[in-house]
């Protein structure tokens, strides 16, 4: 994966070179697959194991895009990445181009994926408010741009963008191969402003752990009803099925919140560090009961805790958001969370984190250095484009 450390200049698009103009194609390439060979003169091997069955793949099509709610347990890695459409980018023919390369590589058709089993691959597309704005006013969901927050240190380069690319699956070689095509794809449309490679945490039976050492991603929208009322969107009509994307890059002081003694890191976050349990009691899956309290009259989740300080009540919000984030670590000065949102609206994201700035004991060991906030399009077909709902009819 890329770095952010060497920028490519950013290009202004304007509403003219958006919606017009054509788009030269990426050439693809080709990989050479070696074989190899195995000595005679060598001392006996055991027999060769067949290669595994190809898995099922993900399909590319449907209401909504795959790498959302689809697969319902998230794949291990992750690479992202956020750039600009250049001036005369057109963006719906780039769309469409883009989404016949998602489907050849999720379907094991591509070339570049010649040989290699693309397993769990799923490519998620989502546009930026500039494009939002430029395409369909001001009033359309996804137009409204991330407001800026504490404890942020993101350079102009890596706030905002045009254009979002999440691929993720279980095996890091497919995304490096799938995020290879489609660098080629768009070579001639789109300039990057910055890219990371993340990872979930084993299954440990309860859940994934993140580099805290915690269980991450355990209070989200779970069943279809949640995920209908919170997640997606009901219109426009030509935009149900999509959903609103915050993605933000965030380096932890790993080393210093584990440093301290587990009781303390535990009234922190407000939950167990082995089992996950909320420090009111219950099961993992349980929501936290903000009132309980020990026989003393305290809280037994902290105020800063925070669990307290994300859940939706206190902050007069219908639900949760659904988090789908991974660590990274690019060296052992510069690793932490990618946080990644799905949601119904901007708001829900952040009237939470107006309330996390005010008072979270984590966010004392956080800074956010990459932020956007993207309309993750309506899932597509063979016959509909991908971006078709774009462009108002």
């Amino acid at each position: 994966m890329g770095s952010p450390d060497t920028p490519t200049p950013s290009t202004h698009v304007g509403r003219r070179a958006l919606l017009g103009g054509g788009v030269a194609a990426g050439a693809a390439g080709a990989f050479l697959l070696g074989r190899a060979s195995r000595s005679t003169e060598t001392a006996e091997q055991p027999p060769a194991q067949p290669a595994p069955a190809p898995s099922e793949p993900v399909s590319p099509y449907g209401e909504h895009q795959p790498g959302v709610t689809v697969p319902l347990v998230r794949q291990a890695h992750i690479g992202l990445t956020v750039a600009d459409l250049v001036a005369g980018s057109d963006v719906a023919a780039v769309l469409a181009r883009l989404g016949r390369r998602i489907a050849g590589l999720t379907l094991g058709t591509d070339p570049q994926l010649a040989g290699v089993d693309p397993a769990d691959l799923t490519v998620t597309v989502g546009v930026g408010p500039d494009v939002v704005r430029l395409a369909r006013g001001t009033g359309s969901p996804g137009a409204s741009d991330l407001p800026r927050f504490a404890r942020e240190d993101v350079p102009d380069r890596q706030r905002g963008g045009d254009l979002l690319l999440q691929v993720c699956s279980d095996d890091p070689t497919v995304i490096v191969l799938a995020e290879q095509a489609l660098t080629a794809e768009l070579r001639d449309a789109v300039e990057l402003r910055w890219q990371v490679a993340g990872f979930r945490g084993a299954l440990d039976g309860i859940g994934a752990r993140n580099l805290l050492g915690f269980h991450d991603g355990i209070s989200v929208p779970k069943t279809a009803a949640e995920q209908d009322e919170l997640v997606w969107l009901d219109g426009p009509d030509d935009l149900a099925g999509g959903c609103i994307a915050v993605v933000r890059l965030m380096p932890i002081r790993v080393e210093d919140f584990v440093a301290l003694p587990v009781p303390e890191q535990q009234a922190k976050i407000g939950r167990r560090r082995d089992t996950g349990v909320p420090l009111s009691g219950g099961t993992i899956d349980d929501d936290p009961d903000l009132q309980s309290k020990s026989e003393a009259g305290v809280y037994d989740i902290a105020v800063d805790a925070h669990v307290r300080r994300a859940h939706p009540l206190p902050a007069g919000l219908p639900g949760l958001m659904l988090r789908r984030s991974y660590s990274y670590a690019r060296s052992a000065e510069d690793k932490g969370l990618v946080f990644i949102s799905f949601q119904r609206e901007l708001e829900t994201f952040t009237r939470t984190l107006a309330r996390m700035d005010e008072q979270d004991a984590l966010l004392e060991y956080t800074t956010t250095t990459a932020s956007g906030t993207f309309l993750v399009l309506p899932g597509f077909s063979e016959d509909r484009p991908l971006g078709a709902g774009l462009l108002p009819r």
